[in-house]
């Protein structure tokens, strides 16, 4: 039985915690800046290029020479010691990120790049460089040669590469195959220092019909992101984006539709819907458009939903999401995506409940902006999306999240657009780390930078 969310609107007398600034840090006075599909290279929101482990913060980004770079600091204090990987930028598309993890199995860092419907490049530390940090000088030295294969397991053309802990230390990389409209989500995992291919889990086939009654055959999954909870639990909330535009109302638009949810207790081989039920599984029959309870808010194509958004889990393994589209109080047919959204454009945070119910709350502050917003959880569970260029709005939990209140903004950062956050940091000290990209114009290189701003 599909569960559709609730539409409530935000009560008044907001009192969500605050945040303080710490620190605003330089990467790079002169970092890579181009715009492509209105983002930069260097901060998009589904990529993971700042992490923490073991009292040290890790950063990825590309230099004006285009050359990758992977720096670090302790966070006991100090400066970010960098290390240039022998890695240019190949082409200047911001699909083409980096992102990094780390597997606390034997302490390497790994390196994913510069990769759109195309073969990655990747790069392995040492063992023990993230584990033993003191132990080891910070240089290009320490990296493996850049190769097109992970680790020697070949995976082929790809894009959207993401690395993730799974509970018992094995580090997991999310990946799609094929393309926009076309392509499956499909997941690899790291053991004993080797890498293998788990298999697709997403379905590009099936049928859907449109509200104007054109069926698409095609079409991917875009995830709001793998989160595993503290049980153990992976969260996977996500839209899908059809490959036939003619479902369209008009071309102007975008073809995602609906936020679905699926679930996993067996570190991603096994799929189920809300209620429990399997509905997929990793290398065998995969989750489709077709499977049964999936949607926990239905939204038509014709609104400009975003996708790649946020998603996390909080301290009892709830499943909370942060999407954006055009409410059908503007219009109903966005015609113009990026001025549509740009001018009526809303954040909304949809939480499910023990009963298997999702809520959704529009959130009072308006994100002015086609980019995407972030979501985080301090120890108390309180939520914090962070909107584009570096706003940060909060609720509480003692208000069931309905107090949401801009608590964070900075016109004077000069911040472009999305910004990368660093989740594994809040879990450590409370502290939220973000990397943001400084506004330039053409191709003039910007300034890369990272804030902490402590939580509550």
């Amino acid at each position: 039985m599909v569960l559709a969310a609730s539409v409530v609107q935000p009560t008044a007398a907001p009192a969500a915690p605050g945040v303080t600034l710490l620190a605003d840090t330089v990467l790079d006075q002169s970092a890579l800046y181009f715009v492509s599909y209105d983002g930069l290279v260097n901060n998009n929101a589904f990529q993971d290029a700042l992490i923490t482990y073991n009292g040290y913060q890790y950063a990825a980004w590309y230099t004006s020479s285009r050359n990758a770079v992977v720096a670090r600091r302790a966070l006991s204090g100090g400066g970010w010691e960098k290390a240039v990987l022998p890695h240019q930028l190949s082409v200047n598309d911001s699909h083409n990120v980096i992102s990094i993890g780390i597997s606390p199995q034997d302490g390497a860092l790994h390196v994913a790049m510069d990769t759109h419907n195309t073969r990655l490049y990747y790069s392995k530390s040492v063992a023990g460089l993230a584990t033993q940090p003191g132990s080891h000088r910070w240089s290009a030295s320490v990296f493996g040669a850049v190769r097109r294969t992970l680790g020697g397991a070949d995976l082929g053309n790809m894009t959207y590469p993401q690395f993730i802990v799974a509970p018992g230390g094995a580090l997991q990389f999310s990946y799609r195959t094929g393309g926009s409209g076309n392509g499956v989500n499909e997941l690899a995992e790291y053991t004993g220092g080797t890498w293998r291919k788990l298999g697709g889990w997403s379905s590009a086939t099936g049928n859907y019909t449109g509200p104007n009654g054109v069926v698409s055959t095609t079409r991917n999954m875009y995830l709001h992101g793998l989160t595993y909870d503290r049980r153990g639990r992976l969260h996977a909330a996500f839209t899908w984006r059809e490959g036939n535009s003619r479902v369209l109302c008009d071309s102007g638009g975008l073809t995602n539709h609906d936020t679905g949810y699926v679930y996993s207790d067996d570190r991603g081989r096994t799929w189920r819907n809300g209620a429990g039920t399997v509905v997929g599984t990793t290398g065998g029959t995969r989750v489709s458009v077709n499977s049964p309870g999936l949607i926990a808010d239905p939204l038509d194509p014709n609104h400009g939903l975003m996708n790649q958004e946020g998603q996390g889990a909080d301290s009892i393994g709830t499943p909370h999401v942060v999407i954006s589209y055009v409410p059908g109080r503007f219009t109903q047919c966005v015609s113009n995506y990026a001025r549509q959204r740009t001018e009526n454009g809303r954040t909304f945070h949809v939480v499910r409940n023990s009963s298997g119910t999702w809520t959704k709350r529009e959130v009072p502050v308006a994100p002015g902006s086609t980019q995407r917003t972030k979501l985080v959880f301090d120890r108390n569970d309180n939520a914090y999306l962070v909107m584009p260029r570096g706003r940060i709005v909060s609720a509480s939990k003692a208000a069931g999240w309905t107090d949401w209140t801009l608590v964070f903004d900075r016109p004077s950062m000069n911040a472009f657009g999305e910004v990368n956050i660093d989740t594994s940091r809040v879990a450590v000290d409370g502290v939220l780390s973000f990397q943001y990209q400084q506004r330039s114009t053409g191709t003039t290189p910007s300034a890369i930078r990272v804030v902490d701003v402590r939580l509550g």
